[in-house]
């Protein structure tokens, strides 16, 4: 198979239900059971066919893909075979999604902490989000489905705390006409800049009161009743979409995933269900033989998923939805993740397979979410607060005796630094609310100084201006002359 042509391979795809085990064929939009409720994930019944390819062949097909020019390839499908094998190469759509890096922490970073860190910077993509790898594969099918039925008026919605809504009406707006998008916010709990994006795109942007998980049960009832494209992570296809966060993880390290910890922050919980579903993927193909361990992370803001795993004997776990307070990781905010059933069943798959300490959940505090998203700015990353939360863990983690200053540990940073920068201007000017719970640390707070008055510049001539000013420059910097 050369880098440029597209796979002949095709699969056979059908939902399958954690609740119940029933299954549902794809040519129409589901998102839960219609018997039981439950959520789906989507299920192959080909995928067998792609074992008669060697693991070393499929490596070296992944690799020449990466250097195609062709669009459908140049992003997460050119993993096409792992993703969504029921697309027609005209129904991919690229925006420039995935080939996010992987950027080592500096020696004095990896000093400081005691650990051996990298992040994936997943704020990279176009609409600075991980949720446009989820996106284009979801699109991608809706494309699809549109064609096969002749559509010419879809409505997609989706419950956003910024990022989902960015994505969704990036990626709305660039398919045009036949489709409109529509987000559901939560009142005064989105920045600036994350509101600011699907306003750009064109989408309808109606807010609600309360947080997160008020907005998701608005969106579920409009996905229950009424003909809506849902694009929350219910959406399987979604789901498929991240999986390409493992494959690319998997060929930064030349698929060799030995000593390697991965740390992702949970909030719906689709994430980190995507990351385990492709990391299983690759080791059932021989494409990797050594599977990475997981690390979910929390804010004990947040933190159904902690408390569920806190309990070491399965007998004794319960899960149980969780009232959240506010946190700087808006995005992991979530009371009640949609895609718990999901993270379950692929736990158990992990665990299976690579021992009962390769897949973990760790709480950390929102102090510690904020102090080290900027520790990890100061030395060279831009990581978000989702990506201070994963930094966060794996120092909880070294803590705890869970990692060695010899594992390294790869961060999710889910979005770029600037959607979050309000958080860091409230931790530079100690504003934030007492109910976030966090105190700065002068030694990593910064603020611009004022040099000279606008007063002062109207009553100097231009020369005169020049030299104070460029004295006051020397006294602050305590500089010498040459």
């Amino acid at each position: 198979m050369t880098a440029d042509l597209f796979p002949t391979y095709r699969g056979r795809m059908e939902y399958f239900c954690l609740g119940c085990g029933k299954r549902f064929p794809t040519n129409e939009l589901y998102y839960t059971c219609p018997d039981c409720g439950g959520v789906f994930l989507l299920d192959n019944l080909l995928f067998d066919e792609l074992k008669k390819t060697p693991g070393e062949t499929w490596r070296n097909i992944f690799d020449g893909r990466a250097a195609s020019k062709k669009t459908a390839l140049r992003g997460i499908f050119r993993f096409y075979e792992l993703i969504a094998p029921v697309l027609e190469e005209e129904d991919i759509l690229y925006l420039g999604e995935g080939n996010t890096p992987i950027v080592e922490s500096s020696p004095s970073l990896n000093a400081a902490t005691g650990l051996k860190t990298a992040y994936k910077n997943d704020g990279q993509n176009p609409s600075a989000s991980f949720k446009d790898r989820g996106m284009a594969c979801g699109f991608s099918y809706l494309r699809a489905l549109i064609r096969k039925h002749g559509w010419d008026n879809v409505l997609t919605v989706c419950a956003s705390t910024g990022d989902t809504s960015a994505a969704a009406a990036l990626y709305a707006s660039y398919m045009g006409d036949a489709i409109k998008s529509v987000v559901i916010l939560p009142h005064g709990k989105v920045t600036a800049a994350q509101l600011a994006q699907p306003l750009g795109s064109g989408a309808i942007v109606l807010e609600v009161p309360g947080v997160f998980d008020d907005c998701m049960k608005v969106v579920e009832h409009l996905a229950d009743n009424y003909r809506v494209a849902l694009l929350n992570s219910k959406n399987a296809w979604r789901i498929l979409g991240q999986e390409s966060y493992a494959f690319e993880c998997a060929q930064w390290f030349d698929w060799n995933l030995k000593g390697k910890c991965i740390f992702v922050p949970i909030g719906n919980a689709g994430n980190i269900t995507a990351i385990m579903a492709g990391f299983l993927k690759l080791h059932e193909l021989n494409i990797i033989s050594d599977l990475p361990r997981i690390f979910g992370v929390q804010s004990h803001h947040a933190d159904p998923v902690y408390r569920y795993y806190a309990a070491d004997e399965t007998s004794e776990r319960e899960y149980a939805p969780v009232t959240v307070t506010p946190s700087v990781a808006q995005a992991a905010m979530i009371g009640n993740p949609v895609s718990f059933p999901r993270v379950k069943y692929f736990a158990e798959k992990f665990e299976a397979i690579a021992g009962k300490d390769s897949f973990q959940v760790l709480q950390v505090t929102e102090q510690q979410i904020m102090d080290s998203m900027l520790q990890a700015n100061r030395n060279g990353h831009i990581a978000c607060t989702q990506g201070g939360e994963s930094f966060a863990g794996a120092k909880r983690a070294l803590e705890l005796g869970l990692v060695t200053a010899d594992e390294l540990c790869i961060l999710d940073s889910t979005a770029h630094q600037l959607k979050f920068v309000d958080f860091q201007n409230m931790y530079f000017d100690n504003s934030f609310p007492p109910e976030f719970e966090v105190t700065p640390d002068t030694a990593l707070a910064n603020k611009p100084e004022l040099v000279i008055t606008p007063e002062e510049k109207e009553n100097l001539s231009e020369a005169e201006y020049t030299t104070t000013t460029a004295d006051r420059v020397v006294a602050k910097l305590g500089l010498k002359k040459k």
